[in-house]
């Protein structure tokens, strides 16, 4: 066969912006030139490899074969490049990271230290709601992807590594945070400020309401989880979040925990690989950084509900482990 690695990236760009002008724009070629250079990559192999549909530009099964040999001959280019750094005593590399929205609390802090301690590997994050994390885990379009649930996929190799605890806040002066005596059903009844739909922490809610025979009456919908933040601080409601999104707000008395069985709720981080992608030695270290961070970022967020009043209790974490795991918290 007489293609080229040229021709092979243009069909990967081409798959990952849905159309010929969008990967012409990307390479800085023109359109006509990405065409020729597809219909050559087809005459090679002897089948189309895409087709039209109105404006939307899909592969064909033997496109996407060819995508995938092009994605895996692109990861062992990468895999040589690092071993011959390797064999010259230099670190170098890339890393491609993605990672659900509550992340964004946890990942660019990192992400930096993981950069300053291997100054040699090129790093990009990619911070996005679930729905589009999937996708991209689908389309393997990353090394690693740090989620709290990941999919049911024999494909893949999912690591738990550290937690990512839900609980529940409310403004300071909101009756909740006084009552020790606080009830579920009292709870059931309040109005609550939740993500948009799809939202993996909304879904848990819901579904944790209607354990106790409650519905989920959304107060506010708001699309990210500084809206929530800022909306439980103006004194509309509760919300469900995770606690390293309002580590600040708690130490400073902007925010306060309400005390209820089940919470903090114990929900873990896990990273993810597809089983079929190669594990490069930038890919390891990032693996091993986060072994040797996480457990230290766990300490702080066990300390925190201490001083709040709400440590991590075995007990409960046996009770919802099943449950947490159906988590996504964005």
């Amino acid at each position: 066969m007489r293609l080229t690695l040229h021709q092979l990236n243009i069909l990967k760009v081409v798959a990952d912006t849905g159309s010929i002008s969008g990967a012409a724009q990307q390479l800085h070629l023109t359109a006509p030139t990405i065409s020729i250079q597809l219909g050559q990559l087809a005459e090679t192999l002897g089948t189309p490899l895409h087709e039209v549909i109105g404006r939307r530009l899909r592969l064909t099964a033997a496109g996407q074969d060819t995508l995938e040999a092009a994605r895996r001959i692109d990861d062992e280019l990468r895999l040589l490049e690092q071993r011959l750094a390797a064999r010259q005593g230099v670190e170098r590399g890339r890393l491609s990271i993605a990672a659900v929205s509550t992340a964004e609390y946890l990942l660019p802090n990192l992400l930096g230290r993981f950069q300053q301690a291997h100054p040699g590997i090129q790093a990009t994050l990619s911070i996005v709601p679930r729905e589009r994390l999937l996708a991209r885990l689908a389309d393997g379009l990353d090394d690693a992807y740090l989620m709290t649930r990941p999919p049911g996929d024999k494909e893949l190799i999912s690591e738990a590594l550290g937690r990512n605890p839900l609980v529940m806040i409310a403004h300071p002066d909101h009756p909740w945070v006084q009552r020790p005596d606080l009830t579920l059903e009292a709870v059931s009844g309040e109005h609550f400020l939740v993500r948009e739909p799809g939202s993996g922490t909304r879904q848990w809610t819901a579904e944790w309401l209607a354990h106790f025979g409650a519905e989920l009456r959304p107060a506010l919908e708001l699309g990210s989880n500084e809206a929530i933040k800022q909306a439980v601080m103006g004194g509309h409601g509760l919300a469900v979040i995770s606690l390293k999104a309002v580590l600040l707000e708690l130490e400073s008395g902007l925010l306060r925990l309400v005390k209820l069985p089940h919470f903090p709720v114990p929900v873990r981080w896990h990273l993810v690989r597809r089983r079929q992608r190669l594990l490069t030695p930038a890919t390891a270290s990032f693996r091993q950084h986060l072994l040797d961070w996480l457990p230290q970022l766990d300490q702080l967020l066990a300390e925190t509900l201490a001083r709040h009043g709400q440590p991590w209790s075995s007990d409960e974490e046996h009770l919802l482990e099943t449950a947490s795991d159906r988590i996504e918290v964005d």
